[in-house]
């Protein structure tokens, strides 16, 4: 027979006194063998097979690396830090500001939130696989008319209701198994989002601190060059005066030192919005925040690598497409499970009595039996459109991952380039360098002697200032291609 739920009820049995003990017996083992047919059934599931990807899944994976180099060493140190990996630049204050991330960080916050709440999906979700226990009662006073019209009392009466239930749906189809399965998928990719939102955080934090770091030896550089460019200008004033000189000699020399100030004062104002950046970056207000100038820059150290197949095993964002692929493997079975009906098992019970004792024995009443779900015959091709969209969501996550791994190597090669290439065009700078300081004292020595006119001082000057800024410039991109490196391999490294 059908109910008001739109259910088919399987052969069930209901009682309104406590009598009929073969009508319990009968029930009892109705229900129990459908239980244990349940049971042994349970184990079905619709979705594919699924196994996790390895570096053997990889198509064309690589052997080597293509653009390994001195300051890239093919096996890691066994000594290095791993979990820290900031503290292979050797930076008291980058270490401090690193610890801080953890604490105080807003983003890394939100991103711990959500995976708490994916957590309390899975929850959520494997609640189904348990029964369903209720509890009920009411108490009324009710006035009914015996007969519309006729001169008797209307009768008054005060019906109450105690009782309860229970309830199971068997997952016959491992519809909600494939759920849990989903959900457990996506905690795990939510918890890989969260260590790639950290090691993003970090890497940021310490790409901005290297950049600061280079913004100040700058600065160092060009208050030095400041003070140059003011005793030249003070020899050449004391030359004119002397009348050994023109007026235009004195006014290269101001100009020069007017344009040395102006790129001081650019550099400080980089500085400031990088100071500012990692305040954020830490959790701090930008106006209470700072950090004091240091004159040095640091040698970039040498950045220990693995073998490419194991940049699958650690990079988070890696992980996290991998298991959205397992989520989406998982949302095929439970979609294929909606082409067949839900069985569920309940028992109800309790008392209904409207003048007697509500404990009293005519008024117990109890309901025992399973019941299937209506499965609808026609829905024009809903279901068969659901299957599709989630047998065409496993590739796209499929898709995802492959090009998540290609990225994935791209960055490694790209780092490992500018961390090679980098360090050469820093020993040729050097050499410019050191050029460019020869000729600068040997045009100022012929300006001294009357041999050359200060044209030919502001010109050398210009390159030596040019030469070691740029010098400065590619030795803080070395630091950042060297953090670079390491987020792209993932954060630090493990033993061979």
């Amino acid at each position: 027979m059908e109910n008001k739920n739109n259910f088919l009820l399987l052969p069930s049995f209901q009682n309104r006194t406590v009598k009929g003990d073969i009508r319990k017996k009968i029930s009892i083992i109705a229900l129990m063998t459908t239980v244990i047919w349940g049971g042994l059934v349970s184990g079905c599931s619709f979705a594919p097979d699924y196994h996790k990807p390895t570096a053997k899944d990889i198509k064309d994976m690589p052997v080597a690396y293509k653009e390994g180099g001195a300051w890239t060493s093919a096996q890691p140190a066994d000594e290095a830090p791993r979990g820290a990996w900031w503290k292979i630049f050797d930076d008291t204050h980058l270490n401090d500001l690193e610890d801080r991330i953890e604490k105080n960080s807003p983003q890394l916050a939100e991103a711990l939130a959500r995976y708490q709440r994916s957590q309390a999906y899975v929850k959520e979700v494997r609640s189904g696989l348990f029964p369903s226990i209720s509890v009920n009662s009411s108490i009324s006073r009710q006035r009914v008319f015996r007969n519309p019209g006729s001169t008797y009392s209307p009768y008054i009466y005060s019906p109450s209701i105690a009782g309860g239930g229970i309830s199971y749906e068997a997952d016959i189809w491992g519809r909600i198994r494939n759920m849990v399965k989903a959900g457990k998928a996506m905690a795990e990719a939510s918890a890989a989002d969260m260590g790639s939102i950290r090691l993003s955080l970090q890497a940021e934090l310490a790409d901005n601190y290297m950049q600061l770091r280079g913004l100040d030896a700058q600065a160092a550089l060009y208050r030095e060059t400041v003070a140059a460019y003011m005793r030249a200008l003070q020899l050449t004033v004391a030359r004119h005066d002397g009348g050994a000189v023109s007026g235009v000699d004195v006014e290269r020399a101001r100009m020069q030192l007017s344009a040395t100030r102006s790129e001081l004062s650019q550099v400080m104002a980089h500085r400031a919005l990088l100071e500012h950046a990692i305040a954020v970056l830490i959790g701090e207000q930008p106006s209470n925040f700072s950090i004091e100038p240091v004159d040095m820059i640091n040698t970039p150290p040498v950045i220990p690598v693995s073998a490419p197949s194991q940049l699958l095993e650690r990079r988070p964002d890696i992980a996290s497409a991998e298991r959205q692929m397992a989520a989406a493997n998982a949302a095929i079975g439970s979609a294929i499970a909606a082409f067949f009906p839900t069985i569920s098992l309940s028992a109800n019970g309790g008392s209904d009595s409207a003048a007697s004792s509500l404990l009293s024995a005519p008024s117990g009443f109890w309901a025992l039996g399973p019941a299937m779900g209506v499965l609808p015959l026609f829905q024009g091709g809903r279901r068969r459109a659901r299957v599709k969209e989630a047998r065409a969501d496993f590739d796209a996550t499929a898709a995802s991952y492959r090009d998540t791994v290609l990225k994935a190597f791209q960055e490694v090669e790209d780092q490992m380039a500018l961390a090679n290439w980098l360090a050469n065009a820093h020993a040729d700078q050097e050499f410019a360098v050191t050029a460019a300081k020869r000729a600068n004292n040997l045009a100022t020595i012929r300006y001294k002697e009357g041999a050359a006119n200060y044209l030919e001082v502001v010109i050398a000057q210009t390159a030596e200032l040019q030469n070691r800024r740029q010098a400065l410039i590619i030795q803080t991109q070395r630091l950042q291609a060297g953090v670079g490196l390491i987020r792209a391999f993932g954060g630090g490294w493990k033993a061979s």
